[in-house]
């Protein structure tokens, strides 16, 4: 059981590392080529589960093929590429401390399209951070709020984070339990590779920067192995031993894991709006799904 707790406290770590790691590779890899290898590889990886459950997956497919694209396109092309396309003119701490009002999206979201009730202290949680993130877009400078002055790379996580949720409610249709979860989140990494691949082909025709030295295959390697593979098993890991609450719980962790590696990795520093953010965000959150744990638990 001791392995159990190990692993629910290191699956955020891991989750966290992606923006992390991408922050330091795509200065190596284009962000669209970066996307395209992550999903690729992963789809690669999974593609034994894929192919032991292919008489379901082949169904699958041909039932819902438009869902699968939309899970691709919004999982592992917006929240995939988008993100590290941002990393270039933004910071992994912002990205991290704004990513993390994705259980926030997923509120906000069922509320406008299905009708979903918002409870005062989900309402109040949900005004608490952004409170956060327009300190942290602002810079926690009032004349950048009156300038509306925001980073732009700031502004595309912020979107990032919109589609994260909208994946993270679609993946709830019934209609996919047909397949074992880990051959469905194959089918959709291969959704997202493909759906990635004419862009990572622009780049490679103009120029952009490829990966072809060992750094930028060691960034890779991390992405695909810690923030794709592992995170996604140990946060299905928590979900079969713990449940959903204790496992959205633990994902609390996520922008305190995300911040102290981009300071202690990437050497960023931490502001003084920075922590004003986290706590403002962190409230919110917490104050906006911990009566309604599974919500938290889906941010991935």
């Amino acid at each position: 059981m001791l392995l159990a707790y190990v692993v629910l406290v290191l699956t955020p770590l891991f989750f966290s590392s992606n923006l992390v790691f991408g922050r330091a590779t795509v200065s190596e890899v284009a962000p669209f080529t970066l996307a395209f290898l992550r999903w690729g590889l992963c789809a690669v990886i999974l593609l034994p589960f894929v192919l032991g459950a292919r008489t379901e997956a082949l169904a699958l497919v041909k039932q819902v093929p438009l869902l699968i694209l939309a899970l691709g396109l919004l999982g592992m092309g917006i929240s995939g590429a988008g993100p590290y396309y941002a990393l270039q003119y933004t910071t992994a701490t912002n990205a991290t401390l704004i990513y993390t009002t994705s259980p926030i999206m997923i509120i906000l979201l069922e509320r406008l399209f299905l009708g979903r009730t918002i409870r005062w202290r989900e309402a109040a949680g949900v005004f608490i951070a952004f409170v956060g993130v327009a300190v942290i877009l602002f810079e926690g400078r009032l004349e950048n709020l009156l300038a509306v002055s925001v980073n732009p790379g700031d502004a595309l996580v912020l979107l990032a984070a919109l589609s994260w949720a909208a994946y993270s409610i679609l993946f709830r249709d019934s209609r996919l339990s047909m397949l074992p979860i880990m051959a469905l989140f194959g089918l959709v990494c291969l959704a997202g590779a493909m759906l990635l691949a004419p862009f990572a082909l622009a780049e490679f025709s103009t120029g952009a920067r490829m990966p072809v030295t060992g750094a930028a295959w060691q960034g890779i390697a991390a992405i695909v192995l810690f923030s794709s593979l592992l995170a996604f098993s140990g946060f299905q890991h928590g979900l079969r031993t713990f449940g959903p609450s204790v496992t959205g719980i633990s994902l609390y962790l996520l922008p305190v894991y995300g911040v102290f590696l981009a300071v202690l990795l990437l050497g960023e520093r931490l502001e003084t709006h920075h922590l004003a953010g986290i706590v403002l965000v962190l409230v919110g959150v917490v104050l906006a799904t911990y009566p309604q744990r599974s919500n938290a638990a889906e941010q991935i």
